[in-house]
């Protein structure tokens, strides 16, 4: 005859609850975590690995319904070590979705665009990247229809003057771009053009940078446009509005 402990009180039910937890949170994070790897890979699609990032969610919100099931059964049983390990998986299942959750609420407070430039009259042109344009989704040219949506959602994007000379400016903005790991297609007296690629799908967005002479001194307009998707989840708007920011910032620096 088996006696059980005191902390053996419930039997395999809390310990149980607690493993199957931890085994859905390792699931959650092998297919939420390696969506964005298949899809840079070309292992999947694009709609294969977002469809694979939804199910990693489901799996995740199962991993917390089950920690807070073994937390529960193992707090009424007074098991404090299932107990634990349902309270770590749940702060790990929302760590796991604070990412996508954030994503979702940009979505809905962005508008469904993925074309921003400082100069919504005559916006820097695409030459050297035309061709990679060409070949994905969205436009070459910037959408018109965009930029009513873009001075509502965006009201302070605006070009900079800088008070240094042309050659100064591209030399410090093309170091910066490929500090950030951008690829530089084009540098010429005026234009800068380069693409970034995200860090975990590796969607890839492109970028122009141009000088133009001003009574206040150099004028610097920048778009950046993704090729792929209808809306960039505010991304393109950030990206300039941080280059812009630390751009003027080295310069100042280097005086």
């Amino acid at each position: 005859m088996v006696i059980l402990e005191p902390y053996a009180r419930g039997g395999r039910w809390p310990a149980g609850l607690a493993a199957l937890s931890v085994l859905l949170l390792g699931l959650a994070a092998l297919l939420m975590g390696g969506a964005g790897p298949a899809y840079r890979l070309d292992l999947l699609d694009l709609g294969q690995a977002l469809g694979l990032l939804r199910q990693g969610a489901y799996v995740a919100i199962a991993a917390a319904g089950t920690a807070v099931l073994a937390l529960c059964v193992a707090a009424w049983y007074r098991r404090p070590r299932p107990a634990l390990i349902g309270g770590l998986v749940l702060v790990m299942v929302a760590t796991l979705l604070v990412v996508p959750l954030q994503h979702l609420q940009r979505a809905q407070a962005v508008p469904p665009i993925h074309d921003i430039t400082t100069d919504l009259d005559d916006p820097p042109a695409f030459i050297a990247l035309v061709a990679p344009r060409e070949a994905a989704p969205n436009a070459v040219g910037y959408p018109r229809a965009f930029a009513a949506q873009q001075r509502r959602a965006y009201p302070d994007l605006a070009p900079r003057i800088v008070d240094a000379s042309k050659p100064r400016i591209l030399l410090t903005a093309e170091t910066m771009m490929r500090e950030r790991g951008w690829e530089i297609a084009r540098v010429d007296d005026t234009t800068l053009e380069a693409t970034a690629s995200t860090t975990w799908f590796g969607f890839k967005d492109d970028v122009v940078l141009r000088l133009t002479e001003s009574d206040a001194g150099v004028r610097v307009d920048m778009r950046s446009a993704s090729r792929l998707g209808r809306s960039d989840l505010g991304t393109n708007a950030l990206r300039i509005q941080e280059f812009l920011d630390a751009l003027e910032r080295q310069l100042l620096r280097n005086g």
